[in-house]
């Protein structure tokens, strides 16, 4: 007899109160979800397409990237393409663990934003100049390449925090004439 009170007159139960509100919060969070990929999801460019600025040795690199992070780590690189430069909002380059020769192109001053700059684990032989007008960058990771010199400029980065040397054969006086430009508070890493 109780169970008549909650049948209607087209043969349907009517719906506790709790199961409403299930309802309500899975339909209001699936429009969140849509609203939120659409308007908000397809903002963020994570992948970074040379397509358009390709050399031969750099087909079809996968890069992560977006408008501050450049990722072209382990990506067998022999060089850079020069867009890379035109992103002046860079804070963050990484091009270790590639096969770079030479050095970083001059080019380089152009990412006056940089803050990180990791060329670990290459083949260069040189850094250049240039490298000292980004005064903004607090770290510098140059370990494990085939560096023999070190540019003065190096001593205007004043925001250095760290500078990895290791495993290279650098001049010690072009270090010590760099350290002491450079304030104190710099670890400069050193170990073989």
């Amino acid at each position: 007899m109780m169970e008549d009170n909650y049948i209607k007159k087209d043969g349907y139960k009517k719906r506790p109160l709790w199961q409403w509100i299930l309802l309500y919060v899975v339909a209001a969070g699936a429009a969140y979800g849509l609203i939120y990929y659409f308007f908000f999801g397809k903002n963020n460019d994570y992948v970074y397409n040379q397509s358009q600025n390709q050399t031969n040795n750099q087909q079809n690199t996968g890069a992560i990237s977006n408008d501050y992070f450049l990722n072209l780590s382990n990506n067998g690189l022999t060089s850079l393409s020069q867009s890379i430069f035109d992103q002046t909002n860079l804070q963050e380059l990484d091009i270790s663990n590639n096969s770079l020769t030479g050095a970083i192109p001059a080019e380089i001053r152009k990412l006056k934003n940089l803050i990180i700059l990791n060329a670990s684990y290459n083949q260069m032989t040189g850094v250049p100049a240039e490298i000292g007008q980004l005064l903004n960058l607090q770290v510098l990771d140059l370990s494990y390449n085939q560096i023999t010199g070190l540019p003065n400029e190096l001593g205007n980065l004043k925001n250095l925090k760290t500078l990895n040397l290791s495993g290279n054969a650098y001049s010690q006086q072009d270090l010590n004439g760099i350290r002491s430009k450079l304030p104190t508070t710099v670890n400069i890493i050193i170990s073989q």
